[in-house]
């Protein structure tokens, strides 16, 4: 973890360095410094916030993504955290655990509530309130090749009626019987980290395992190594040692039509279209037994305990959260509309748009959301290492083992992370 020195130093340059007036409330505000379009975008709904409020002034600084969770874990552990905090989903829970974070309850109104994503408030629910919101929630499926499927003679599946288990491992031999070298499905496995966790983990679902157990949160023996769990990972093993995945050399596999099949999010939907244009498909997942799953989170805004504004915070996070502050985030990441009303004015999201699923997956209960607990951390590294020991053919069931034995520990050491205070509802 970086000194909280390091980063008093980092802060130093970044946004908004000036003083507000005496008769102005400020209100601090840090994000993680993402893409150029998401970044410019954040900066120009401040502008239009502070023109819009004479007696607010939001002052935002912008942390480096890479070091983003451990400058803002060093600032929790100096209490100087900033008013409005943006996390990466997943990680919220363990702010939330170690009381850094307030409770939005009550400081939103409830028609806007109303128009949010079940996802969204999914995302932010922690051991009975809600903790976090976000502008946009993100989209996983997979992207087919039209033309490939066609030439094989394979059906389009749609949401209600997806690919089965068994049906997808047949296309899969149809479609290499096809193809030069065989290869056929891009898993992005090129991308690695938090991606291993966010795109792989719904097969696991499906097949109807998990990364823990979410009865109670207290451990992830029997689910992680599981029955379920072990099937879909050897299969996963079996694709990769029978050629049936691309190495992912150059992140240049679908788009150059090497391969028919890739499993993907919003995120790459420009670039596959630009590549394949109207033979671009966007499928659901494969259901593996328990129906078609999907990953769901993104990065959310949260108000910091220590923050003394709390209705001024609330004031701020309505604004993101209104429908033309939402696409003009969501115009410049793609991702899927946080909001109900911005989703019927979005191109690529009303009904009829080209990315309609993700809103149908979200919304359907499809969607999954990393596990809620403070031990996500640590559960995310495993199963990282998990992907990286079984693509080296490691033994699968003595892989999710140790993963297990690992996450198990963690949760035993903080005693299963107790409530606090009054904080006596489960998650």
């Amino acid at each position: 973890m970086l000194l909280w020195t390091s980063l008093a130093a980092a802060l130093s340059g970044c946004e908004n360095d000036g003083v507000a007036p005496a008769d102005v409330a400020m209100l601090t505000v840090w994000a993680h410094a993402g893409q150029e379009s998401e970044r410019s975008t954040l900066q120009a709904q401040v502008s239009r916030f502070n023109n819009a409020h004479t007696d607010l002034e939001i002052q935002l600084t912008l942390i480096p993504e890479g070091s983003y969770n451990s400058q803002v874990q060093a600032a929790a552990v100096a209490g100087e955290l900033p008013d409005i905090l943006e996390l990466d989903g997943p990680f919220l829970y363990a702010y939330a655990w170690q009381g850094h974070l307030r409770p939005l309850d009550g400081l939103l109104t409830d028609t806007l509530r109303a128009d949010l994503l079940p996802s969204i408030i999914e995302q932010g629910r922690y051991r009975g309130h809600l903790w976090s919101v976000a502008v946009f929630d993100s989209g996983l499926g997979l992207y087919a090749d039209r033309s490939k499927l066609l030439q094989a003679g394979i059906r389009i599946p749609t949401l209600e009626h997806p690919w089965k288990g068994s049906e997808f491992e047949e296309i899969l031999q149809q479609l290499a019987r096809l193809d030069p070298d065989g290869q056929v499905l891009d898993l992005k496995l090129n991308y690695a980290g938090e991606w291993y966790t966010y795109g792989l983990s719904p097969l696991i679902q499906s097949a109807g395992g998990d990364l823990i157990d979410r009865r109670d949160y207290a451990g992830a023996d029997g689910v992680l190594n599981g029955p379920q769990t072990v099937a879909i990972m050897t299969t996963l093993q079996n694709w990769i040692q029978d050629n049936r995945i691309d190495p992912n050399i150059d992140d240049a596999a679908f788009v150059t039509r090497r391969t028919a099949l890739a499993v993907g999010g919003h995120w790459n939907y420009r670039r596959y279209h630009a590549g394949l244009g109207d033979d671009l498909l966007l499928l659901p997942l494969p259901d593996f037994g328990r129906g078609s799953k999907t990953g769901q989170g993104s990065w959310c805004w949260a108000v910091t305990a220590g923050s003394r504004q709390p209705e001024a915070a609330s004031e701020f996070l309505a604004f993101l959260l209104s429908s033309d502050e939402v696409l003009s985030m969501t115009g410049a990441n793609d991702a899927v509309p946080a909001t109900r009303s911005a989703i019927s004015r979005s191109p690529l999201y009303r009904p009829g748009g080209p990315l309609r699923l993700f809103v149908e997956q979200l919304e359907g209960g499809h969607a999954v959301p990393r596990p809620r607990t403070p031990a996500y951390p640590l559960i995310t590294a495993e199963f990282q290492r998990v992907l990286d020991r079984i693509r080296s053919g490691s033994d699968v069931q003595a892989t999710l083992d140790n993963a297990v034995r690992a996450i198990d520990g963690e949760i035993k050491d903080n005693h299963g992370y107790p409530r606090h205070g009054s904080d006596a509802t489960t998650p």
